[in-house]
């Protein structure tokens, strides 16, 4: 997280208007070879969630660490149940997930 007072990172990733003269509020998340893997850009008028930001930092984390083989559906918690990405799984998400909250429950 960072404070941006001359508007030279706002510029860069898009999110500063020029009329007014602020950012508009922006989150980034950015991976350690500098590939930004999420973002999400709201209305000053509109409050952020940090939990949620830290949720998808850590679904990032451990997709990362699975090096692809596992995969952190909507609504994904730290400790709950990951989807094992493959061709079956395409149009069949809500069945595998489904299954998945009974045996975390």
């Amino acid at each position: 997280m960072l404070s941006d007072q001359d508007g030279s990172i706002g510029k860069m990733y898009g999110i500063y208007d020029e009329d007014s003269g602020v950012e508009t509020r922006g989150r980034f998340i950015i991976d350690p070879d500098g590939i930004i893997q999420g973002f999400e850009v709201l209305t000053p008028s509109v409050g952020r969630n940090v939990a949620e930001s830290i949720r998808q930092i850590k679904a990032f984390q451990l997709v990362r660490k699975s090096e692809g083989t596992e995969a952190t559906p909507s609504g994904w918690q730290p400790g709950k149940a990951t989807l094992k990405p493959n061709p079956d799984l395409v149009g069949n998400v809500w069945k595998v997930w489904k299954v998945s909250q009974a045996f975390d429950d």
